[in-house]
C-alpha cells in the first residue's frame, strides 16, 4: 500500500467516523487526521521523504476537508469528555474559531490549487499552514 492510499484510506475513514461518534472523538480523529498529513509533508519538505505528488495532493486535500468540518464539531454539550483538550474558547467565540478554520481551508485550498512542485515548496507551503494550526490551538486549544 502506498502512503497516497494510506492517507486516502484514512481520509476516508476519517469521514465516516465523524458521523458515527461522539464529537469529542470525530474531532479527535480528525487532528489525527491533520497530524498524519501535516507529519507526511513535513518529511518530504526535510528530506526524510522523497517528494511525492500524490501523497502532497492527499495530504493537502485531507486538510482543506477537516478545515471545512472541523468546526462542526463542536456542538453545545460536547465541551467536556473523551479527554477533550478542546477550550472553553470555542463556545465563548465561536465566530473567530470558524474563521480561522476558514483561513486555514483558504491557504491550503491555494496550495492545493498549485500543487507543490518539488521539496522545496513543500517546505514553502506547509510554512503558513502551520502557523494557521498554531495559532488556532493556541487561543482553542488547552495544553495537557
Amino acid at each position: 500500500m502506498t502512503a497516497a492510499t494510506f492517507l486516502c484510506l484514512g481520509a476516508a475513514a476519517a469521514t465516516g467516523v465523524a458521523v458515527a461518534q461522539e464529537p469529542q472523538a470525530a474531532r479527535q480523529q480528525m487532528m489525527k487526521d491533520v497530524g498524519r498529513s501535516m507529519g507526511a509533508l513535513a518529511g518530504i519538505a526535510k528530506g526524510e521523504k522523497p517528494y511525492d505528488a500524490e501523497v502532497v495532493r492527499v495530504s493537502l486535500a485531507t486538510i482543506s476537508e477537516v478545515s471545512k468540518t472541523f468546526p462542526d464539531q463542536f456542538p453545545a454539550g460536547s465541551e467536556t469528555g473523551a479527554e477533550t483538550e478542546a477550550s472553553p474558547k470555542i463556545w465563548e467565540n465561536p465566530d473567530d474559531f470558524h474563521a480561522k478554520a476558514a483561513q486555514l481551508g483558504k491557504d491550503v485550498d491555494a496550495t492545493l490549487a498549485a500543487l507543490p512542485g518539488d521539496q522545496a515548496a513543500v517546505a514553502a507551503a506547509i510554512g503558513p499552514i502551520g502557523k494557521n494550526c498554531g495559532a488556532c490551538h493556541e487561543t482553542y486549544r488547552i495544553k495537557k
